[in-house]
């Protein structure tokens, strides 16, 4: 579960609704069918008329990763893989490293490890791993600017919906409490336009980008680590280059861990 979400999510609830209680506003104001249908439905016909359907069939998956913590190899244990990989092969040969290669999880690393086995030039397998971080990256930029084209609409749909208020509520003055009451519900519309596109929908994109920003350097790190086996480099150049894609806090976790591997082999 992605925690976080949850938390932003129910905080975010939290701020409205007690906000309103402070204020005075009745929470019995929210209770405005046509509100939900103006905000929710054309925000989804907003949607619908901006992309492509095979993009939105990707919604209920960019969901799933909003909600649920996707489970991504660690930078730290990815740098001590290429390192173990790049001893073998400096004794053994790139071709020990075949029986390493269904033992591993992750698709991109799988190819990547394939073709240079298979003895492809260098250039060959940074385009080919290049050309297919590139595509990834283009599938989530799509997926995130679906919730941010969202998180636009729905604030404006939420003056839509509060005119439509106040054009029902002006059709009738001849009482002016019921006048009041109308008019305070049109703007329920505007509340709720505001906050699913700057606490949901804005929120959710940016989130989006940086789990795919997070992928990404895990997948820059694959190329650079493959691309050094295949030279032959060895272990301490491998973790020399790859300890740049980590935070210094990082860096210092895996020097600890090191340390603490090599005087146990002591």
């Amino acid at each position: 579960m992605e925690i976080s979400t949850i938390l932003g999510l129910v905080f975010g609830l939290i701020a409205v609704l007690y906000g309103m209680v402070l204020k005075g506003a009745p929470l019995a104001s929210l209770n405005t069918p046509a509100a939900y249908l103006i905000i929710f439905l054309g925000t989804i016909a907003s949607i619908f008329m901006a992309f492509p359907m095979s993009e939105i069939k990707s919604i209920p998956k960019l969901f799933k990763l909003l909600f649920i913590q996707q489970k991504m190899v660690q930078k730290s244990d990815l740098i001590t893989l290429f390192m173990e990989w790049a001893s073998i092969t400096r004794r053994e040969g790139l071709l020990a490293l075949e029986s390493k290669v269904d033992e591993i999880e992750d698709d991109f690393l799988r190819n990547g490890m394939r073709m240079i086995i298979d003895g492809n030039d260098q250039e060959f397998v940074r385009d080919v791993l290049m050309e297919d971080i590139h595509a990834t990256e283009d599938r989530h930029k799509a997926g995130a600017l679906i919730f941010s084209q969202a998180g636009m609409y729905a604030p404006t749909l939420g003056v839509l919906g509060a005119v439509i208020g106040l054009i029902a509520a002006l059709a009738d003055m001849s009482d002016m409490e019921i006048l009041a009451h109308a008019i305070a519900g049109a703007f329920i519309a505007t509340l709720l336009g505001i906050f699913t596109g700057y606490v949901l929908w804005h929120p959710m994109s940016n989130k989006l980008k940086r789990i795919s920003k997070k992928e990404i350097q895990i997948r820059l790190m694959m190329v650079e680590g493959l691309l050094s086996i295949q030279s032959g480099v060895s272990t301490i150049a491998i973790n020399q280059k790859l300890s740049v894609f980590l935070t210094p806090s990082e860096r210092a976790k895996l020097s600890s861990k090191e340390g603490g591997s090599s005087e146990q082999k002591d």
